[in-house]
């Protein structure tokens, strides 16, 4: 829809003078629809975070929310907003799609699921014509494959992300860039509570963007077995140490060095709440795609 030029012819109000007449003009914008975002994944603790930032964004609405847990349940509520949504979660995500679908708006399908049923819930969407935002940790390199092949034929957005912590991102990057400098390099992380995915996906983002890179790192005990020396991710050599200590955020600190100097990289997310810039971007970011991006920070 174009913009529309309005006009209006204005006098002066002064008596003393001659009247002059002059005339304003402003461009009046056409109204936009908000963003649909249907939540799938709700009653987890990023769901509902991400259903919190949602409602308090510019440009978009939680539309619906989707979860095998508190079926029925005002996801409003669930939240501990101060209002209810009368958004009641439901655990059919097609009934969910289909209902939205009628209003012939722009929609977005935020995925925080499993990584076995990824797939399937990006075919609905687009079914429905919706784009897709999907942070599942540990996805398959087939899954995110078959993702990009299917996303490429249907020429529909979707946003597959590793990680929604700019921080983060920012913290890859700037260890791209000092890896071309040191050749000794170890990773840290932290997390407060034990987890089935170490190292964690952070780590091992960050271990293959510094590898291949015409790089090899810790030469000295490249060799060595030693269970304290932690884990080697990768071709070249780069080791991951996992600690599991309640009290401490999760943390994830990258140590590059050479002889008489250590250049020290870290990154701590206390609260869920860092991931929801991360988010609301790629929400505003997928709806124009008509393909799939792997990685958040291809959209900085």
């Amino acid at each position: 829809m174009a913009a529309a030029l309005s006009c209006k012819l204005h006098h002066t109000p002064y008596k003393c003078i001659k009247r002059i007449p002059y005339i304003s003009c402003s461009m009046q914008q056409p109204s936009q629809t908000n963003i649909k975002v249907i939540i799938n994944g709700a009653a987890k603790e990023i769901g509902r975070a991400a259903v919190v930032a949602v409602t308090k964004a510019r440009g978009m609405e939680v539309a619906g929310a989707i979860d095998s847990y508190l079926v029925g349940e005002d996801i409003g509520k669930v939240c501990d907003m101060e209002e209810a949504l009368e958004i009641p979660i439901i655990n059919d995500l097609t009934m969910v799609l289909g209902s939205i679908s009628q209003s012939k708006a722009s929609a977005v399908v935020v995925d925080f699921t499993d990584p076995s049923t990824v797939y399937d819930n990006v075919k609905q969407a687009t079914a429905f014509g919706m784009k897709s935002v999907v942070y599942v940790p540990r996805l398959k390199v087939e899954t995110v494959s078959a993702l990009s092949a299917f996303c490429e034929k249907a020429s529909m957005g979707c946003i597959v992300a590793p990680t929604l912590s700019i921080g983060s991102i920012l913290l890859q990057q700037a260890a791209i860039s000092a890896s071309f400098h040191y050749n000794n390099v170890e990773i840290v992380e932290s997390r407060p509570a034990p987890a089935l995915d170490f190292p964690s996906q952070d780590a091992i983002q960050i271990a293959n963007n510094i590898t291949n890179l015409g790089q090899m790192y810790n030469r000295e005990d490249i060799s060595t077995d030693i269970p304290a020396r932690g884990q080697v991710v990768g071709e070249d050599g780069v080791r991951v140490h996992s600690m599991v200590l309640p009290g401490l955020p999760s943390s994830t600190t990258v140590y590059f060095s050479r002889p008489g100097e250590v250049y020290t990289l870290k990154h701590d997310i206390t609260d869920v709440q860092s991931l929801m810039p991360g988010l609301l971007l790629a929400i505003r970011r997928v709806v124009r795609l008509k393909n799939l991006v792997y990685g958040l920070e291809k959209l900085l």
